[in-house]
């Protein structure tokens, strides 16, 4: 409990510092008339488009999940995919994916550490994907300033970008290469705790195991790669059309390469919703780099985020009701993963 508030209080204070960094100096009227003045039907397909990219990952977990369960339901993985988001834009400490393992360890005969799993290495998968994302525009002839990536706290980003992907690729190779190395290390380090938590730490880590062995499927380890760049695609294009929306035509690269940076950004600690971190990845991407006036590149981030948390948000919260579960289950997930607890006929 105290750690889950010390996450808490993290966030807040990262949404604020960040809140108040993009808009030090910025005319809050000049923001809120550019957000009046959007276009309203580019505005919408925007968002349209955003809310069918979460059908688009329900889609692609499907690929992830086979090594686990190849027949899962479409229905399942959506229902979760929704309240996992839901959950991130409306509770604390970022609880998204153990939320949605917990809900789809509820509707199909998979464990939540499985479902979990497979989060791991979809989230591999996004990295690889979304550092692309910020690489291949810097190398394109419309980038307009590679200095804002060489120096002050857009380097930082890439850095980081970079070592995040770099640290998720070696955990999950050597988990693959040794399984039984990383299982014995495991139940060792919980044997010194006591039994009872080496012998969960063990029967959990085998069930993680078993649901990243896509590793050592080219084909589907392919097939996934190739979902996920659909997806990112996807995601971009919706970015596209909200930045047209607010007068910002800076090329379909451009929202590409915002994709990446807000993606990066989102993955730092913040309130619930990733207010903030949105808000300054973007700004950063659009105003910074590509050098769209602050009142346009503010009123994007503040219209598209806002526009697009409202529809997840709501599907979320009605399958949470047409499933029987509730917003304190999903704020319980986190021990409740960690418990691993099995499908039942009851659900």
């Amino acid at each position: 409990m105290r750690r889950r508030w010390g996450m808490a209080l993290t966030g807040a204070l990262v949404t604020v510092l960040l809140l108040w960094w993009v808009l030090r100096g910025e005319s809050l009227t000049d923001i809120v008339a550019n957000i009046a003045q959007a276009d309203l039907w580019l505005l919408s397909a925007s968002i349209g488009v955003g809310t069918f990219g979460y059908f688009i990952r329900a889609l692609r977990w499907k690929i992830l999940l086979t090594p686990v369960k190849a027949d899962t339901g479409l229905r399942s993985r959506f229902a979760s995919v929704s309240i996992a988001f839901m959950a991130n834009n409306l509770l604390p400490a970022r609880i998204g994916d153990l939320a949605r393992a917990y809900t789809f360890s509820r509707l199909e005969p998979v464990s939540a550490s499985a479902a979990f799993g497979s989060l791991v290495v979809e989230r591999f998968m996004d990295g690889v994907v979304l550092l692309l994302f910020l690489i291949i525009p810097v190398y394109t002839s419309g980038f307009p300033s590679i200095e804002a990536l060489s120096e002050g706290w857009g380097a930082g980003l890439l850095r980081l970008a970079i070592l995040i992907v770099i640290v998720v690729t070696s955990v999950l190779c050597l988990i693959v290469v040794a399984p039984r190395l990383v299982i014995n290390i495991a139940g060792w380090c919980g044997q010194l705790l006591s039994p009872e938590i080496g012998t969960a730490s063990v029967k959990i880590l085998e069930s993680f195991i078993s649901s990243i062995k896509i590793m050592r499927d080219a084909r589907l380890l392919l097939l996934g790669f190739i979902w996920t760049l659909v997806f990112w695609t996807w995601h971009a294009f919706s970015f596209w059309l909200g930045m047209l929306a607010f007068g910002i035509d800076t090329g379909f690269v451009s929202a590409i390469f915002t994709t990446g940076v807000v993606a990066f950004a989102v993955a730092l600690p913040a309130a619930p919703g990733f207010f903030g971190t949105f808000h300054a990845g973007s700004d950063f991407a659009i105003g910074t780099v590509y050098g769209v006036d602050s009142a346009d590149s503010l009123a994007f981030a503040f219209g598209y985020h806002f526009g697009g948390w409202v529809p997840i948000t709501i599907i979320g919260l009605y399958y949470t009701w047409a499933l029987g579960l509730s917003l304190g289950q999903a704020r319980s997930s986190n021990s409740d993963t960690s418990e691993d607890e099995d499908f039942t006929e009851e659900h």
